[in-house]
């Protein structure tokens, strides 16, 4: 296969990122990996797209930081490439990390990926929904019961109602974001109209009950082609746990321990699951706490390394053969699947 992995920025990728692990595990079944910022997308005259891209190198590297060495590499082999070079458009840019001077490329990934997808090339996750998961309105679409008890207002007035409907202890975050950003849990009067202006900034607030199992972090759960991905019995899941702050993200001090998976986060991804694969969501990133999911990652969900690590089985290599099975059947098919219903097809 010919994959493309679109990234925010390549020279901001790092070892320690699921999207090195995935790409690397590619190389290592011996598919042709290119690597693309999502600032050297193009549109071509021919009505292909086109992109300026790093090839990954052939060489198995025994490690990611190499791997990444390479890739960042001066001597890197840098090639034009259009959609009728590729099989697979992955894309695993995360838009709500654009933003600022670079707000032109939070839908870059999506649009020229819709282009790839007319050329016949299969896109990951499907392009179209992804516009429209684009932020957390997506997620209410989903059953009431798996979800947090919810408002999303620009109005102080409404949110103050619901903070005290919910005992004066809630969660605010905006609409639009991810990675824990601007977070905040509420439980006292004082800071309410300092938050709720600080997030209006962003656009609309999400007033959200707080979960008291938060105290224990929440359940990453990666999900493909609508269930739980498991490897040899083993859930690509971790813990993420944080004690001195109730984002439990990574990257904001958050801490990877193996999950116990119950049977109430089963349920609530067999919920989910039927919406995932008619959306054409191929891989997903289910957080739970409790018996409640509190946010969907359908962009680029992470946590994979450490799941490796915890678990000790390969999980990217089971994402690249999934996708190594979908352009069989496409071929098999003559292009003819449609890209939602081949993303997600598990057979």
């Amino acid at each position: 296969m010919k994959i493309g992995i679109v990234v925010n920025q390549i020279e901001t990728e790092t070892a320690a990122y699921s999207t090195t692990m995935i790409s690397s595990a590619a190389v290592h079944r011996e598919h042709e990996v290119y690597l693309i910022s999502v600032g050297q997308l193009s549109y071509l005259e021919n009505g292909h797209m086109g992109a300026i891209a790093i090839k990954a190198p052939k060489t198995k590297f025994r490690s990611l930081e190499k791997y990444m060495e390479a890739i960042h590499s001066p001597e890197a082999e840098r090639v034009s490439i259009s959609s009728a070079d590729l099989d697979v458009l992955f894309l695993r840019n995360n838009p709500c990390e654009e933003f600022g001077e670079r707000a032109w490329a939070q839908t870059a990934g999506m649009i020229f990926g819709q282009i790839a997808m007319a050329k016949g090339v299969l896109v990951v996750n499907d392009p179209y929904s992804l516009m429209s998961s684009f932020n957390k309105m997506y997620f209410q679409h989903f059953p009431e019961e798996v979800r947090p008890r919810t408002i999303i207002s620009r109005d102080s007035d409404e949110i103050k109602e619901f903070y005290k409907k919910e005992k004066k202890k809630i969660i605010l975050k905006p609409l639009q974001g991810s990675g824990g950003k601007d977070v905040f849990l509420v439980d006292s009067d004082k800071n309410m109209n300092q938050i709720v202006e600080t997030i209006n900034r962003y656009g609309f607030v999400i007033a959200q009950e707080y979960l008291p199992a938060a105290k224990n972090g929440d359940i990453r759960v990666i999900m493909m082609n609508g269930k739980i991905l498991e490897v040899k019995g083993k859930v690509a899941a971790i813990n993420r746990v944080n004690n001195n702050d109730i984002r439990s993200n990574l990257h904001t001090g958050g801490k990877a321990i193996h999950a116990e998976i119950t049977d109430d986060i089963r349920r609530l991804c067999e919920i989910v699951g039927p919406k995932l694969v008619r959306d054409g969501m191929f891989m997903a990133g289910i957080d739970i706490v409790g018996n409640k999911i509190m946010e969907l990652n359908l962009d680029s969900p992470g946590g994979i390394n450490a799941m490796h690590r915890l678990e000790g089985v390969d999980f990217c290599s089971a994402m690249i053969e999934a996708l190594e099975r979908k352009i069989t059947y496409q071929k098999h098919y003559d292009g003819t699947l449609p890209n939602a219903f081949l993303a997600t097809l598990d057979l």
